[in-house]
């Protein structure tokens, strides 16, 4: 009998009428024949109003605390599934990510797995159970709760399918899968059928909220079948796997864009070896990723280092400058929280020249200013001022006729 892990989002567990759909769902699938582990996330709302009590008792709270907190919303989640689950005759038993073994590192809101020990789950199966898992969560080497940070339940998702060897992870959200773009931002935006991992780790990253990044990439690397799929329809989804030869690769996939970034310049920065390595030294022990790096050309010994940071990492990122600059002997500084980032995506970019430029263009013809630019083999991204983000999407959208499966391919 094979195995299929299943990922309920928050959205899908919402209410009572939610949490009965899902269990339906469930069962129906252990019904056919598979043994299924599930992973829920909190209900709906539950984590922004532990987030909002947090910060109402105490506005820096430790993250020790904080995931101590947090972690409690899917034990929630778990306990009302399986409880549906019973109440249709099927029998199930919800556990903890510490009682399924998901060992972290000790970076509290943040954490990744270092270790996943699933001999409780495949126990529980050979009972005939249905084992039902709260995800985003783990526990330390020193039996600390942790959490893998927002969007974590994808993950431990992932990671229990390739600990399990599942024959595949299915994603169940509040969407039919992974679209050309945005579809609250384009109308005609197209469902794609099959994404690479390496087209959606760069759509992941650049502003598709449909999977965690660290999720893709663990299923890149673990080489993890994902299915995207809608909880409420039964609409066909989005095929995540390797690419391979026999895969359309598209010239451009989708448009991804992102309007949870800032952006933060150091002026006057004395142009020398080792500033650059302290500068983000700096950023990295503070524990900030960064996103798109910019330096001027030096003149008269002095150069500009501009960066884009995740809009939840700003004020830390702006704290970490402003004693920086005194450090450095630079001029000053600049913060800028008012910018988006538009990215095109596809597989078949590396090998078709000419896509930066029509990109370019395009922005170009609808007078939208681009402040930076990063690439990489199959991507482009521009920053560009957040209250023209919408319109890009649109315009880029439209300009490589992405609504049409023909529009741009390059073929097998």
């Amino acid at each position: 009998m094979g195995t299929v892990v299943q990922k309920y989002g928050g959205t899908s567990v919402a209410d009572v009428d939610k949490i009965r759909n899902v269990a339906e769902k469930i069962i129906a699938t252990q019904v056919s024949g598979t043994d299924v582990v599930v992973v829920v996330s909190a209900l709906g709302g539950t984590t922004d109003e532990l987030l909002e009590m947090a910060y109402e008792l105490n506005k820096d709270p430790h993250d020790r605390e904080m995931d101590m907190l947090l972690a409690t919303g899917e034990q929630i989640s778990i306990a009302l599934l399986c409880m549906a689950i019973a109440a249709l005759g099927q029998d199930a038993i919800s556990l903890t990510g510490a009682q399924v073994g998901i060992v972290t590192d000790s970076s509290h809101t943040k954490a990744k797995i270092v270790d996943v020990s699933a001999d409780r789950i495949v126990d529980e199966l050979e009972k005939g159970k249905i084992v039902i898992v709260a995800g985003f969560q783990g526990v330390t080497d020193d039996n600390d709760i942790t959490t893998l940070g927002r969007g974590g339940s994808d993950t431990t998702a992932i990671a229990l399918a390739a600990k399990l060897q599942a024959e595949r992870c299915e994603i169940y959200t509040d969407v039919d899968g992974v679209f050309t773009a945005d579809p609250r931002v384009v109308s005609d935006a197209r469902l794609l059928k099959v994404v690479s991992y390496e087209e959606m780790l760069e759509m992941t990253a650049t502003g598709t909220k449909v999977l965690q990044v660290r999720s893709v990439e663990y299923a890149r690397n673990h080489k993890v079948v994902i299915e995207v799929k809608s909880s409420f329809s039964d609409a066909g989804g989005t095929v995540i796997k390797e690419s391979d030869e026999m895969m359309e690769k598209a010239i451009v996939s989708a448009i991804a864009h992102d309007l949870e970034e800032a952006k933060i310049t150091i002026f006057g920065v004395p142009d020398r070896p080792g500033i650059a390595a302290a500068v983000f030294r700096a950023l990295a022990d503070a524990q900030i990723n960064v996103d798109v790096i910019i330096q001027n050309v030096s003149e008269k010994g002095i150069t500009d280092i501009s960066f884009t940071l995740p809009a939840s990492d700003f004020v830390r990122g702006k704290q970490t400058i402003e004693e920086l600059v005194k450090d450095l002997d630079a001029r000053g500084s600049a913060f800028d929280e008012d910018i988006a980032k538009v990215s095109l995506i596809g597989g078949g970019m590396r090998s078709h020249p000419g896509i930066a430029a029509r990109m370019f263009e395009i922005l170009a013809e609808n007078k939208i200013n681009i402040d930076m630019i990063s690439t990489s083999a199959i991507k482009i991204s521009c920053v560009i001022e957040e209250k023209d983000a919408d319109r890009a999407v649109r315009a880029l959208h439209d300009g490589f006729n992405l609504k049409d499966a023909d529009g741009l391919s390059s073929g097998a």
